[in-house]
Parts: C-alpha cells; sequence; structure tokens
C-alpha cells in the first residue's frame, strides 16, 4: 500500500480537500486504484451534530457515516463509496482507546498519547486503507490522507507525530507527504510573496515531517523567480513546487496537476516509474471545458435558513451543478433566506422581505432543501404554495418534502392547523410525526441514516421515468420525521400521490403533484450519490423542467422526433442519469459518452482539445449568486456562485 498525506498550512480553506480529491483523481487516471482518509482533529465523533453554518454540510454515506464534506468530494471525485472509518476524529481514536483501556488491553500500563494515540491512529490508517470502496475485490493501490486544520493547531499534534511514526513505519518508498500552502499577492507591491509558505514548511519540519511536493495556492500562477525561491527556502526540487491558482471551475484542478507532471514527482517518490500509465482525463478535460462555455441560463431559488454560508448545502449545490451542465445551461442559484419570506419579515425588514419574493418570482425552478429546527420554516411553506400554485418546477428534500405535505394539507384540506409534531408537538392535525427508529433524548447517530431501499408505486410516474423505469432504488436518509402513515389516504384523494415507499408500505419516501409540471419531495437526499457525468435523476429533472425541456427528456416522449438542433437539447437525447437503466429507447448511450456527444454534437468538439491550456486561464464571470436582489460573497468567500474559483463556492 502507498499512503499520499496532504497537509495544510498558514490559513484554513485553501482547498486541501480538492487538492486530495484532485490527486486522487490523477492517480487513478493512471491507472491506479484510490481510496481516501480524512483526518478532523476536533474531539466530536463524527459531524452529525455539528451547526452547518459553522462546519458546512454533513455529508452522509451509504453506511450512514455522518461524516465531513470532504468526504463528498472523494466520492464525486473518485466515483467511490467511502465508509464511515474513512472520517477520523480525535472523537474516536481517544473513545476506541479509552474502551481498550476499559477491557484491560493495556495491561495494567499507563496509558499516554505516545505511544497509545498514536499507535491508535496509525492502525486505524492502515486498516481503513485495506477496504475496497470502488466496487472491486482486494484493497487499493493508494490511499490519499488528507489531515484536516493548519500545521500548527494544537488539536493535530498527535495526529502529527502519529503521521511521522507512520512514514518510518511503512517506509520512505510508501509514504508521499504533500503540503498546500498560500502564497498570497499583497495589492500594495503586486509580488507574489513566500515567506508564509517559507514559516509554514519550517513549523512541519520541526514537527518531524518532511514534504516531498509543495502546492501553492495563489491567485495566480507562480513566477518562476518564485518557485526558485520557494525550492531554495523549503529543500524541495523546483519541479516538484505545483501552482494551483485561481481557475473558473474547480474541475480543472486535476488538469493543472497533470500539466504540471505532479504524478510523475509523486511516482518517483513511490517508486512507481513504469508501473502506471499516463493520466486519462479526455473526458473530464472536455466537461471542465465544456462547463466553462455554458451561455443559456437557468435560475433555481435554494430557500432555505443556512443561505449565508454555501457551504452549509454543498453537495445540493453540486447536485445542480451536475445536472446543469449535463443539460447544457449556466447554472444561476438565488440563495432565499426562508425566514425573508414570512410576514413577520415584511413588518420588521420590509426591503428583506420583498427582495426574497423577487427572487422566488423571477426563478425558473425552486429548491427547498433539508434543515432541521422550526426557523424558516413558515417561509418554505410559502415558497411550496407558490410553486404549486403558479406550477413552477419544484423539488423538496427531506425538510422540503414534509413542509410541501404541510402546505398541502393546509391549502387543500382545509386543516389550518396542520403541521409536523417537530414544530407543535400537540397539532391535532400532525401531517409529520416522529419516526419509530430514532431517538428522541440523544443526537448523535440516532437518526434513520444511510442507504435505504426506495420502491416505486407506479412506473407512470415522473420519478420512476428518470430513474429509468426501476422498480425500486437505493438512497440516503438522514432524518427523524416522516409522513404520517394515517394521513396518507386523504392526501392521496386530494390529488398528491405518495409514488415511493420503503418495503413496509408505511415510510413516504417519494411524493408528486399531478397535473404540475414537476412537483416532487423526496425524503431522502439524492444530492449525496450525484457525480460529475452521472447526475441525481431527481436534479436533472428540475433543471429540465426549468428550461421547459422535461417532455423531451423524459423517455417515450414523441416530442423527441421534433428537437430542434442545439447543444442543451441535444444532450438532452443522449444523456442517461445516475442510476437510469441503459435499455431505455433513444437514451442507451453508456455513461460517460454524453459529453463527448454533446460536444460533437454542437459540432465544437474539435474546439474543445485545441488550446487547453489557454482555456484554463478563463477569467471568473460564469455566473453569480444573488441574495436579497444584489451579487454577494457568501460567508465572505470569493465566489461567482456555481463556477466559482478555486477557494470559493465548489463544484
Amino acid at each position: 500500500m502507498k499512503y499520499v498525506l496532504v497537509t495544510g498550512g498558514v490559513v484554513s480553506g485553501l482547498g486541501k480537500g480538492v487538492t486530495a480529491s484532485s490527486i486522487g483523481l490523477l492517480l487513478k487516471a493512471c491507472g491506479l486504484r484510490v481510496t481516501s482518509i480524512k483526518i478532523d482533529p476536533y474531539l466530536n465523533t463524527d459531524a452529525g451534530t455539528m451547526s452547518p453554518v459553522e462546519h458546512g454540510e454533513v455529508f452522509v454515506l451509504d453506511d450512514g457515516g455522518e461524516v465531513d464534506l470532504d468526504l463528498g468530494n472523494y466520492e464525486r471525485f473518485l466515483d467511490i463509496k467511502l465508509t464511515r472509518d474513512n472520517n477520523i476524529t480525535t472523537g474516536k481514536i481517544y473513545q476506541d482507546v479509552i474502551d481498550r483501556e476499559r477491557r484491560g488491553d493495556y495491561l495494567g500500563k499507563t496509558v499516554q498519547v505516545v505511544p497509545h494515540i498514536t499507535d491508535a491512529i496509525q492502525e486505524w490508517i492502515e486498516r481503513v486503507a485495506q477496504i475496497p470502496v470502488d466496487g472491486e475485490s482486494g484493497p487499493a493501490d493508494v490511499c490519499v490522507i488528507e489531515l484536516g486544520g493548519t500545521i500548527g493547531d494544537i488539536e493535530s499534534m498527535p495526529f502529527i507525530e502519529a503521521l511521522g511514526q507512520f512514514s518510518y513505519r511503512v517506509g520512505s518508498d510508501n509514504f508521499c507527504l504533500i503540503h498546500v500552502s498560500l502564497v498570497p499577492v499583497l495589492n500594495v507591491v503586486g509580488e507574489q510573496k513566500t515567506k508564509p509558505t517559507q514559516h509554514s514548511v519550517r513549523g512541519l519540519r520541526c514537527l518531524g515531517l518532511t514534504p516531498h511536493l509543495i502546492a501553492c495556492r495563489s491567485t495566480t500562477a507562480l513566477e518562476e523567480n518564485v518557485k526558485t525561491k520557494v525550492s531554495q527556502f523549503c529543500h524541495v526540487q523546483k519541479e516538484n513546487i505545483i501552482t494551483l491558482y485561481d481557475v473558473s471551475n474547480i474541475w480543472h484542478i486535476p488538469l493543472l496537476l497533470r500539466d504540471q507532471k505532479a504524478h510523475e514527482a509523486i511516482f518517483k517518490v513511490l517508486n512507481l516509474q513504469g508501473l502506471t500509465r499516463e493520466p486519462e482525463l479526455e473526458e473530464w478535460t472536455s466537461r471542465a471545458e465544456v462547463c466553462d462555455m455554458l451561455h443559456e441560463p437557468v435560475r433555481i431559488a435554494m430557500v432555505g435558513k443556512y443561505t449565508r454560508l454555501s457551504d452549509a448545502y454543498l453537495s445540493v449545490i453540486k447536485a445542480l451543478v451536475h445536472s446543469s451542465v449535463a443539460r447544457g445551461k449556466k447554472l444561476f442559484v438565488d440563495w432565499v433566506p426562508a425566514g425573508d419570506l414570512e410576514d413577520a419579515t415584511a413588518k420588521e425588514n420590509p426591503d428583506a422581505y420583498k427582495a426574497a419574493w423577487k427572487l422566488l418570482k423571477g426563478a425558473d425552478g425552486v429548491l427547498v432543501p433539508g434543515g432541521f429546527g422550526d426557523r424558516g420554516v413558515q417561509g418554505k411553506i410559502l415558497a411550496a404554495k407558490y410553486a404549486r400554485e403558479k406550477r413552477i418546477p419544484f423539488l423538496g428534500i427531506c425538510l422540503g418534502m414534509q413542509i410541501a405535505v404541510i402546505e398541502f394539507a393546509r391549502s387543500v384540506l382545509g386543516l389550518k392547523d396542520a403541521n409536523s409534531t417537530e414544530f407543535d408537538p400537540n397539532t391535532k392535525n400532525p401531517c409529520v410525526i416522529f419516526m419509530p427508529e430514532g431517538s428522541t433524548t440523544h443526537m448523535g447517530a440516532t437518526m434513520r441514516l444511510g442507504s435505504r431501499r426506495t420502491y416505486f408505486q407506479s412506473t407512470e410516474c415522473k420519478s420512476a421515468k428518470l430513474y429509468g423505469n426501476k422498480r425500486f432504488i437505493d438512497e440516503r436518509h438522514r432524518h427523524r420525521y416522516e409522513v404520517n402513515p394515517e394521513m396518507v389516504a386523504r392526501l392521496e384523494n386530494a390529488g398528491l400521490s405518495f409514488t415511493g415507499k420503503d418495503e413496509t408500505g408505511q415510510r413516504m419516501e417519494i411524493v408528486e403533484l399531478r397535473n404540475h409540471p414537476y412537483f416532487i419531495g423526496v425524503q431522502f437526499h439524492p444530492e449525496f450519490k450525484s457525480r460529475p457525468g452521472k447526475p441525481s435523476a431527481l436534479f436533472i429533472g428540475l433543471i429540465a423542467a426549468a428550461c421547459g425541456q422535461l417532455d423531451v427528456f423524459l423517455p417515450g416522449s414523441e416530442n423527441k422526433r421534433n428537437i430542434p438542433n442545439g447543444p442543451a437539447n441535444d444532450m438532452s437525447q443522449r444523456h442517461i442519469p445516475y442510476g437510469a437503466s441503459n435499455d431505455i429507447p433513444q437514451r442507451n448511450i453508456p455513461n460517460g459518452a454524453s459529453n463527448h456527444m454533446f460536444q460533437a454534437a454542437c459540432g465544437q468538439l474539435e474546439s474543445f482539445f485545441q488550446g487547453s491550456e489557454t482555456k484554463r486561464n478563463v477569467p471568473n464571470g460564469a455566473a453569480k449568486a444573488y441574495q436579497n436582489g444584489a451579487a454577494t460573497k457568501l460567508a465572505n468567500r470569493p465566489q461567482d456562485g456555481a463556477y466559482s474559483i478555486f477557494n470559493g463556492m465548489h463544484l
């Protein structure tokens, strides 16, 4: 087993996760099997109870693990399925050591950070690295390890010590360290400054680790004299100084690494020269360049309660991007704070109220993502009502499905006090109730979590068609409350259709509104399984409906024979959403072929492969995110919507 460790210095938020994912993708493109581990030095056992506003979204794995959002990047880039043990935290390590001590495993010895904690870390890494994550048998060839936080943080010290020991434990031919650091440009002098990187590497060496490669984050490519200076002061060969400058979308990052021969430098350290092929990234390159050239807009209103931090909905944004690129559309996300849609805001802050409603009414589609707590719930209900009455394409996820059901019960059934017992335990018309599987007293890992099976009740519904007329699907869940089965009959008699249920028929998984262009709510989280080139079926359905192309896109449509020429329309015939069957008439193109066919159909395939070196210097400006009527920088990060620079909102 070969190990590649990615660390970070100077400041947090440099993009270690994207860098680690890109390195993994590059190695995979060279024919190696790759797995990933993320180390988070915080004391929490997992990310499940952490605030999305503070920490970003909680990513959910097939096995129910609630993990750091970087594992979502690993899964999307590498198209793998990780386990909860691929996310190591201080809490997990200390709990493991304490449990051993209580069992008497240490035979009365004094339990200390060194060697017991450090040994436990090394054993965990070696054990998890052997777990296959790509659907094949046997362990991977390379394990990419990302150490969260910044070099010098107190909480990461045991991990630094453990990884220093680990480098000797596995041998120098099996361990490669890549340090991601910042090379800022001061506006006053306009010069790239290397001193922060010098100090960061010096601190790393003082802790017993020496980098083999340095990945320098900067707004522009490093000048040659700057590379020379970093090489001299950090004792790293010049060809191993990699520059990761701001790009139009993060799909270009693996291409930057490839163009600078980062894979060859890694193979030299790991003694893999001559055992691998040149990286095969043609499809990835095509997708990155197509993404930059899109110009026909599609606007999606994201109605949520955590809108001031884009990372809180990271997987949702990525799923929207995957689908919009597949449909040949340029995505614009309108961030609508749910609370600003409520009547109370109209009195307290009329400007925010008007701006929020203006964004909602100007959108081509409405998406209400998941969330917890009652803040902003009434605003989400109003957004669902607007989409239902005005026949605007709507997708509700988890809580988004629940509020759609509540709104329908209030407006159509006339149950004015219909509610969820999460928000009103004493409601006389509980449309959403606490599920028996969870716990009301403990918060961590007590929800209905992980991959669960949903059975379609009809093959004629939109959701079944989008999934390729499968009998059932497996999607990831994260919730405590769900639709009250005792109210299902009344809701269905009034026009709401529960088209997906669990194996017992008691848990409602998918709801659709009959005679509506696209109104779907799901209890699961389809965004967690969306991939570049394999977009989530329900997200691509939302984008298609928002573009007025759903009838063209769905299988069996007669309109397919009269599709006008154009990138998006030609793509709609050929693209197969993630999870769809390959035997659908007119859509039997294997996954991965769609992007090449899209380019060829546009008459642009040749141009995409010419001059690609310059194309990766595309200036920012492909899309913008709006909040309260004005372009904004979410959480003080430079970004321009879905197509953002490397340290902004990630694709």
